[in-house]
């Protein structure tokens, strides 16, 4: 089986990418990031993905975003937004976040030999990130094969988003089709320590249009 690098964060993206890139063959290595986000329970979560949908390996990274800011989700005092999904970056996007990922998948994913690099981004129901469109991955890839010994030498290297072009129903029902338990992972921003999620951010209002969508009953635990 091929050897390739995938970025779980323990939400129902990257939980789909990931049974996405098993069944295509892939012997699949999980990078997870702790970076100053406001919670944990998402790194909870792609330890239970990870080991439910059989990852070769899982490492969690640490780099400090948080000393930086700008973001709700690395500052405290930036407040999550709570009011709907609205035109524009939202201060949920955090600065550089997906470049830095992405770098660190690329240095795994040449010590391991792979070809291949996998993430969940969405650019039909996301939230307005300049780095979850076409365009960036595709540029990623291109600075990738620049940038490497690997790519130098004539080896090739693919960045998959295999969920881009996707609704949110669409990636939930392929989810569903291969098995994937989306019990098991945390998409809220702001979720607490058991992984509750809010119901108002964003990403929670996005996750449940897009269950109900999917006609697929939500298995989301939500605080009171």
């Amino acid at each position: 089986m091929k050897p390739a690098v995938l970025l779980l964060s323990g939400g129902l993206d990257s939980a789909t990418c990931l049974a996405l890139a098993r069944r295509q063959g892939f012997d699949v290595y999980c990078l997870s990031f702790d970076y100053g986000q406001r919670h944990c329970a998402e790194l909870d979560a792609s330890r239970r993905v990870a080991a439910a949908l059989g990852a070769a390996e899982h490492r969690v990274i640490n780099f400090g975003l948080a000393q930086f800011g700008g973001s709700a989700l690395t500052d405290t005092n930036i407040a999550v937004p709570i009011g709907g999904v609205q035109p524009g970056i939202p201060v949920t996007y955090v600065p550089a976040r997906n470049t830095i990922m992405l770098s660190l998948a690329l240095a795994w994913a040449e010590v391991l030999g792979s070809r291949d690099i996998f993430v969940g981004v969405n650019a039909v129901d996301y939230s307005g990130y300049p780095d979850c469109r076409p365009e960036y991955i595709a540029a990623f890839e291109t600075m990738a094969n620049l940038a490497t010994k690997a790519g130098v030498e004539g080896v090739k290297l693919s960045v998959h988003a295999p969920l881009i072009n996707l609704s949110k129903a669409e990636i939930i029902r392929t989810g569903v089709a291969l098995g994937v338990d989306y019990g098991l992972t945390v998409s809220c921003y702001q979720a607490d320590a058991r992984g509750r999620a809010c119901g108002q951010c964003d990403s929670c209002r996005l996750r449940a249009e897009g269950f109900a969508a999917a006609g697929v009953a939500d298995p989301t635990s939500y605080l009171a």
